[in-house]
């Protein structure tokens, strides 16, 4: 048996109790006294304030809420659901919402009783607000009997009209202040929108969409907003953090919901109340572990010596293995297709169907594909990068190869700079639809070339060690993968990139090509699926120094279309190389884990 100072390698802390996940999590608070939808709220985690909503009937009812407890207080005047709230818990402002005919009635809180003040311009219900202020605040969108883009800002006295959001919609979700506005989600009855737009005090402007498409609640600043809850065409538990640039998927509500109360200051501290799926009081408040307390990163080992036992943190490594489940079917089977995006949000583009080449695009939510704006140039083994509401697609082969770039702005698609070398059955990564890398690849020959894209045109850049094709890879464009492909033959050759120059590393146990494969970084990847000669459902796991063989997937395929990370992947479509096309969709899952570690 080893003892501890015999592990080498590994800086092994001594601990009372073990390390927490340093991430956000939605935890059970105090149920609200009535139970109620469509409500509003104002405050902080700690110090809310909630009003209105439905029963089903429309209720004036208003409670605060001290970090545990609800607490009844006086009624609001006019009783209202879909109405927007913001402020503070003893200073708010209550405003629109249907009674149920649509009002502009506003409303004061001084942390005793609500007083009327002066009304809205447009009598609307399902509009937002902007957070935390009842003297200084915007309140935008909503319904009047169709849905409106109104945004008007408040003095503390009275409503003046300013600049529309670029998109009409109601139920959607604000942050922010007077000056310095997000707006987010909405719908249309359907559609569900996932546009997000940003307010400098003059005017909105569209910045980087959800991830999904949802009517939705949310709160917090314009550069820390958590957006939580929804509808979808059910109700929704996904939660989005946004950190001023994009939205990422976090924590998930325990309960799924809509017309939701919600409140808090940033995307670290937030509380969801009441709302429907069906009309609940359910409380439920995000948070993230104290700065006191020790955070687990991956590869961390320690010993607890309450347990006595050595500890280690890690994911898909082994530690533990993880598995595939069925998903939502394509609408239209394809194979050597490109992919992008996360599990719950990915985009499959192009390919070759029995008839020939593809244009089609489809998005998939987490459970269903919708079919999207075409292409406007139809060709197989391409490559995309970004979101599914903001991509780039780029080479293939059309009728010959192709240095076709286009950009996906969520519905269409529009061509931009093009590559420098044409090129079929390359490789790419890249964190967003502006930093990408399109690597190596086929002309008439195999080539090493790179690329690097930043939003406007592609840079010739380090060539890799092994020029090949129909290879797989991902991870951002500074710290890259790329495995797998054709040389003169089948190969499993591995390298990395670190922002400057590829080394070759650890190959895969499976020789391979047209596999599935994405990576979070250099240190953590995934392969999956593929021809090696013969079609292959094997799946393997990159930590960092070695491949490690994993549960397989279902469907044994090639040229299939793939998204997410080693953590959460997702392969799509393909054939079996022939004539057999796959409509079928699996999930990868592989969570991270605290587990004992044992030598001998």
């Amino acid at each position: 048996m080893a003892t501890l100072k015999q592990i080498k390698g590994s800086a092994i802390q001594f601990l009372d109790a073990d390390p927490v996940v340093y991430a956000g999590t939605w935890a059970t608070g105090g149920a609200l006294n009535t139970a109620r939808a469509w409500l509003g709220g104002a405050g902080i985690q700690t110090a809310t304030l909630a009003f209105g909503g439905e029963t089903p009937t429309k209720v004036g009812n208003t409670e605060k809420y001290d970090g545990s407890s609800w607490t009844e207080v006086n009624d609001l005047n006019t009783a209202r659901a879909g109405l927007a709230g913001t402020g503070t818990q003893t200073a708010a402002l209550a405003a629109g919402g249907l009674t149920p005919t649509t009002v502009a009635v506003t409303e004061s809180w001084n942390g005793t009783s609500w007083t009327e003040v002066n009304d809205l311009n447009t009598a609307r219900y399902g509009l937002a607000a902007a957070s935390l202020s009842s003297t200084a605040t915007i309140a935008f969108g909503g319904e009047t009997g169709s849905r409106i883009a109104n945004t008007e800002s408040w003095n503390g006295t009275s409503w003046t009209e300013v600049n529309d959001l670029n998109q009409a919609r109601r139920q959607l979700g604000g942050s922010g202040t007077q000056t310095a506005g997000l707006a987010f989600g909405g719908n249309s009855d359907p559609p569900y929108w996932n546009n997000t737009e940003s307010w400098n005090g003059t005017s909105w402007t569209e910045v980087n969409n959800l991830n999904t498409a949802r009517y939705l609640n949310g709160s917090g600043t314009q550069t820390s907003t958590l957006a939580f809850g929804g509808y979808t065409g059910s109700a929704s538990a996904l939660t989005e953090s946004w950190n001023g640039t994009s939205w990422t998927e976090v924590s998930d509500l325990a309960t799924a919901r809509y017309t939701i109360g919600g409140a808090g200051a940033d995307n670290t501290s937030a509380i969801a109340f009441g709302g429907a799926a069906p009309i609940t009081a359910v409380t439920e408040e995000f948070s993230f572990p104290p700065a006191t307390a020790s955070a687990l990163q991956e590869g961390d080992m320690w010993f607890n010596s309450s347990s006595s036992a050595l500890k280690g943190y890690g994911t898909a490594a082994g530690i533990p293995a993880g598995t595939w489940a069925s998903g939502g079917d394509v609408n239209t089977a394809r194979e050597t297709v490109a992919g992008n995006g996360i599990q719950t949000a990915a985009l499959m583009t192009g390919g070759s169907t029995p008839g020939g080449k593809s244009a089609l695009t489809e998005s998939y939510n987490g459970s269903s594909w919708t079919e999207k704006g075409d292409l406007n140039t139809a060709r197989s083994q391409l490559r995309s990068e970004g979101t599914y509401t903001a991509a780039i697609a780029f080479g293939g082969v059309t009728t010959a190869v192709s240095a076709l770039n286009e950009s996906f702005n969520g519905s269409s698609w529009t061509e931009t700079g093009d590559l420098n070398t044409a090129r079929r059955g390359l490789a790419s990564a890249g964190a967003s639809n502006t930093a990408v890398l399109a690597i190596t690849g086929y002309t008439t020959t195999n080539v090493a070339n790179m690329e690097s894209w930043d939003g406007t045109s592609w840079t010739e850049t380090t060539d890799v060690n092994t020029a090949r094709r129909n290879l797989s890879g991902g991870g951002p464009n500074t710290s890259a993968l790329i495995f797998g492909g054709y040389t003169t033959a089948y190969t499993n050759l591995n390298e990395s990139w670190n922002g400057s120059a590829w080394t070759e590393t650890g190959d895969m146990n499976t020789n391979r090509i047209y596999h599935g494969g994405d990576a979070l970084s250099n240190t953590f990847a995934i392969a999956f699926a593929g021809d090696v000669p013969g079609m292959t459902a094997n799946t393997e796991t990159w930590n960092g120094s070695s491949w490690t063989e994993q549960n397989n997937l279902a469907q044994a395929r090639n040229g299939l279309g793939d998204a997410g990370s080693a953590v959460s992947a997702l392969a799509s479509s393909g054939s079996n190389g022939s004539s057999t096309f796959y409509t079928n969709t699996e999930e990868w899952t592989a969570d991270a884990a605290v587990s004992t570690v044992t030598t001998s």
